[in-house]
């Protein structure tokens, strides 16, 4: 029979529990190796790039100098040594390299998205004739018989499985347009946000 008095003598089990200024051991470790992992993230990214991360000198010279070491135990002792050096970044400036990197990710992911686009369009006027007349009247200044010729070209070698040149070009054309499309967008931007201005 479960005695009725149990765990009611007058205090309470956490009373006696200390509470902790500080992160715990495991806390402390979780962090440093999240700070590690972010560091082999910047060996791994190109030396260009990492040179434009904003970060003090000491940090971006060993993630540099790990990335020209080949030697297995020797590349593992620098990133040994630039996890260390991490640790010793603010948190305002680990914050900053964290969104850099992020951006990065994002950015190659629109990238990416990007072209799909441009190639479901190719594959699009090689398939449908009306997709060039849609693109003829976004785009009324291009070269019309060209286009046509291209495409002719195109399903031309895919039947007799040529190299894709014409294929390839028509990739290009639709590329510089969007990159024009872009660029007209940031122009208007830009002077929308001077009308705001005045």
């Amino acid at each position: 029979m479960p005695n009725a008095n149990r765990g009611s003598v007058g205090f309470q089990s956490n009373e006696f529990e200390q509470e902790y200024e500080r992160p715990s051991k495991s806390e402390l470790k979780r962090q440093m190796e999240e700070l590690q992992k972010l560091g082999a993230q910047l060996v791994a990214e190109p030396r260009d790039r990492v040179k434009r991360v904003p970060m003090p000198d000491e940090v971006k010279d060993a993630i540099l100098m790990c990335q020209t070491i080949t030697n297995h135990e020797g590349r593992r002792r620098q990133l040994q040594y630039v996890g260390k050096m991490m640790r010793t970044l603010s948190e305002e400036e680990v914050a900053v390299i964290q969104r850099t990197i992020d951006s990065w990710k994002g950015a190659s992911k629109a990238e990416t998205a990007a072209l799909h686009a441009l190639e479901r369009r190719r594959e699009k006027l090689l398939s449908d004739d009306k997709a060039l007349t849609e693109l003829l009247s976004e785009h009324p200044e291009l070269d019309v018989q060209h286009l046509r010729t291209l495409i002719r070209n195109a399903r031309k070698e895919q039947a007799e499985n040529k190299p894709p040149k014409a294929y390839r070009e028509l990739f290009q054309i639709l590329k510089e347009l969007g990159k024009q499309d872009k660029q007209a967008s940031s122009d208007e931007e830009s002077d929308d946000d001077e009308s705001d201005d005045e």
